[in-house]
């Protein structure tokens, strides 16, 4: 018989009322309302007479004098549960509804896939220390594994000195800060000129160092990439205190109105405003009674307002020059951005279980990464070296360019999986974990290194979303300088030729060979990108989402290919 809130003891005449313990089992209470249902049709008789739907264990009983809103409630929630239980074979609810990987569909948690990546290297790890302990008896090989701390005392004292010899900038800004109006020494004269000379020589210093003193190219490739960040953070620094000193001299200008300058302040182009425009111009037409002073007036105080708020930080807890100070300084070169600002949000503490696992991870990413390295991309360039050696072969049997070019397209082959570990190792290493653990411990609060650029469907997207502060750099200290003076076209062009200069000077730097490929294959992003924005492209998400993938694995396999063997 059906177990109900009210349970029915053995004679039919004694009820006793009592709570249910634990739910009994699903096949039991199956077949129990099975058994009853063909006979009372989903309800049950009481001892006087009236007919209640059978209740579904859960339920608190009804009062007898509970009102009738109350009472057919409860009936039909029974009945409904009760129907619900009528079937011997249990059932499958099936509903409209898209597949997780369905464009439509809501879910865009796919954690569980980043468990799974992890797991897989870690297997590969294993698998290849068991490896390499049963053909030599070490877990890993010492080829890169070496390199690591070869002269590293050298490269912790030109740190510290690369780091040190960036805080020039701020005595040189407080100089052109309290330069006169009309001397040669402030910002928009000479001071520009002066921090541009410095910049050229302080890289062309630092690119060098590591050649002369002859240093692995692992201990190069970490000073180089660590030379050209603060490169652009000692750029965005002077740059924008400089466009802030003459803001202030501006605005103290307008003290004395009659001798000011009236011309409006400019507003560079944004991603809200693409055009740019003028800002502190009357935008309003004065009345005919208004005094011929009337406008004079407005304009000033328009234009007054307008510089001082460019002088304060969009948060309004600082403003220049207060923040010309050191603790300034360095908090900004701690701080996981290349664009410098009077504010930036901050967490109110630091997090330090999350600070520690990304800690640990960016040294796990760095162990993976000279794992593949050894394992998988250096015995394919050793191997086509080799073969591609003159000396390895007679004389009377050179290379033929078939030959050359079957070597290269097999190696190349070779290296298009490991390159595409590398790849998302290198971007974990870096936006996810370095950047997160800096900004954890300088509480910056603004975490969007990275947008979902692996949904790129072309250069331009792509270079937008996979690297945020360096887009964000150029943007602002390189396309929307530049656009006001050469148009959005060439503005355009000169963006991605800085961009493909410094890729090249890093590639050149790494390989000690000047070839240019990265450089190329750079700027043929950019009518690659004309050609998907066609109307015979265009649209094409999934298609033009492949043909990203295809390039990005087969242009870095290609590019090491070319700038080691050839």
């Amino acid at each position: 018989m059906a177990t109900t809130a009210a349970e029915i003891s053995e004679e039919p005449s004694v009820r006793k009322l009592r709570s249910r313990a634990q739910k009994r089992p699903l096949l039991q209470s199956q077949l129990s309302h099975s058994s009853t249902a063909s006979e009372s049709n989903g309800v049950e008789a009481t001892s006087n007479g009236h007919v209640t739907p059978q209740a579904s264990g859960y339920s608190t009983p009804i009062p007898s004098d509970a009102p009738p809103s109350v009472k057919s409630l409860s009936t039909v929630r029974k009945q409904v549960r009760a129907e619900q239980r009528r079937r011997l074979f249990p059932t499958v609810e099936f509903a409209s509804r898209v597949s997780h990987f369905d464009p439509n569909s809501d879910h865009r948690d796919f954690h569980g896939f980043f468990n799974l990546f992890w797991i897989g290297l870690a297997i590969m790890a294993i698998t290849t220390m068991l490896r390499n302990i049963k053909d030599t008896g070490y877990p890993f090989r010492v080829q890169i594994w070496s390199l690591f701390t070869v002269k590293l005392w050298h490269l912790a004292i030109a740190d510290f000195l690369m780091v040190f010899s960036t805080a020039v900038s701020l005595p040189l800004h407080r100089l052109f800060r309290a330069a006169p109006a009309n001397s040669v020494l402030t910002w928009a004269r000479g001071g520009i000129v002066i921090m541009s000379i410095y910049q050229v020589l302080w890289l062309s210093v630092w690119i060098a160092v590591p050649f002369l003193l002859e240093w692995t190219w692992t201990a190069q490739v970490f000073l180089l990439l660590h030379t050209m960040v603060l490169l652009m953070k000692m750029h965005s620094y002077a740059f924008y205190n400089g466009h802030l000193s003459e803001t202030e001299k501006r605005l103290r200008a307008l003290d004395n109105p009659a001798t000011a300058s009236r011309a409006p302040a400019y507003l560079y182009p944004t991603l809200e405003n693409p055009m740019g425009s003028l800002a502190g111009a009357i935008t309003t037409t004065s009345s005919p009674k208004s005094r011929p002073g009337d406008d004079d007036a407005e304009e000033v105080a328009q234009l007054r307002e307008v510089l001082a708020r460019e002088l304060t930080s969009p948060m309004g807890n600082i403003t220049y020059p207060t923040n010309l100070t050191w603790s300034n300084y360095f908090d900004y070169l701690c701080c996981p951005t290349l664009c410098y600002e009077l504010e930036y949000p901050r967490n109110e503490r630091i997090d330090w279980q999350n600070l520690f696992s990304k800690i640990l991870a960016t040294f796990g990413c760095i162990f993976l990464l000279t794992v593949i390295s050894e394992e998988f991309i250096l015995p394919a360039l050793i191997d086509a070296q080799n073969r591609l050696n003159p000396a390895s072969r007679p004389a009377s049997s050179p290379l033929t360019a078939l030959e050359v070019l079957l070597i290269l397209a097999e190696t190349i082959s070779w290296l298009l999986f490991p390159f595409m570990l590398t790849f998302l190792l290198v971007f974990l290493v870096i936006f996810e974990y370095v950047l997160g653990a800096c900004a954890e411990m300088t509480r910056f609060a603004d975490r969007h290194f990275y947008s979902d650029w692996w949904n790129s469907t072309d250069w331009m997207e792509f270079s937008r979303e996979w690297n945020v502060p360096v887009y964000s750099f150029l943007r602002r200290h390189v396309y929307s300088a530049s656009r006001p003076y050469i148009g959005k076209a060439n503005a355009t062009v000169i963006t991605f030729l800085i961009s493909a200069i410094g890729h090249e000077i890093v590639m050149a730097c790494i390989t000690k060979k000047l070839r240019g490929y990265g450089f190329v294959c750079q700027m043929l992003q950019l009518p690659i990108v004309m050609l998907q924005r066609t109307k015979w492209v265009r649209g094409r998400k999934t298609f033009n989402n492949v043909c990203f993938w295809c390039s990005m694995i087969l242009g870095l396999s290609l590019i090491c290919s070319l700038y080691v063997l050839v």
